[in-house]
């Protein structure tokens, strides 16, 4: 078994697409910058709950910092890390991006994972100035937002044509008041936010094209799920087909602090 199938399996990281299709983005970019510098990264996962990301991480041998505001998120951190036996290079804090600064001194992040947290919080903006100012120097920011064309999408395959229109008109990118997202982006304002706190935007793509979209009884194993993740990547990556990158549920942006 190689040392991805047994994170994978130690940590549960594999057992739906979703987070597979996640854990495939994170683990490349983790991969390259471990080498670069020759040692385990430092990292902080904002806004990381439960450590769907964090304990895959410290299991590969990285030490992860999850900032959350949630105290249960937090106690169901740490039992998956005693879980997989990587408690002592998981921390758990609770708190949000006004405690980041707090967090960190002369040894600094070498990467901050913003995942299903940009949506939530109250200036963007403001939080991602935070995240620019906390990073090392040529640290890394791997940010996950939902995408507003995703939404688009997903509403008039539904049938529900004003909630469609409504996606694409609002500024929040929202089809309705009852809408559990708080906030959907599109790439052009992602990278405008990001240029603005002072990073530079080095990687965009969408990410589970498909994983939405394919009923889950299709994708029940191992080899199913691998199938669809090569797919996935292979479809991003393909010059004709890069504009259905734009359609993935979610868009993941890598920027570095210069």
């Amino acid at each position: 078994m190689t040392e991805d199938a047994t994170i994978a399996r130690r940590t549960g990281v594999s057992t739906s697409p979703r987070t597979a299709a996640m854990w495939a983005a994170v683990d490349e970019v983790v991969r390259a910058r471990s080498f670069e510098l020759d040692r385990p990264l430092r990292v902080i996962d904002l806004g990381g709950g439960t450590g769907g990301l964090a304990v895959p991480l410290a299991v590969a041998g990285h030490d992860v910092t999850v900032v959350d505001p949630s105290p249960d998120a937090l106690a169901s951190l740490r039992r998956r890390a005693a879980e997989a036996q990587a408690s002592s290079r998981v921390s758990a804090v609770q708190g949000d991006a006004e405690t980041l600064s707090s967090l960190v001194g002369r040894d600094r992040p070498d990467l901050v994972l913003c995942h299903g947290t940009l949506e939530y919080v109250d200036d963007p903006e403001a939080t991602l100035a935070r995240i620019a100012e906390v990073l090392a120097p040529a640290g890394i920011l791997s940010l996950v937002v939902p995408q507003r064309s995703a939404a688009v999408i997903a509403r008039a395959l539904a049938g529900q044509f004003a909630q469609a229109r409504a996606a694409l008109d609002r500024p929040d990118g929202r089809w309705g008041d009852a809408d559990p997202v708080p906030r959907r982006f599109d790439r052009a304002g992602v990278v405008g936010l990001l240029e603005a706190a002072g990073l530079t935007v080095t990687g965009a793509h969408g990410i589970r094209l498909f994983s939405d979209l394919v009923p889950s009884a299709l994708v029940d194993s191992d080899a199913d799920r691998a199938a669809l993740l090569d797919l996935e990547r292979a479809v991003a990556a393909h010059p004709d087909f890069a504009v259905l990158a734009d359609l993935g549920t979610s868009l993941h942006v890598i920027a570095t602090r210069p």
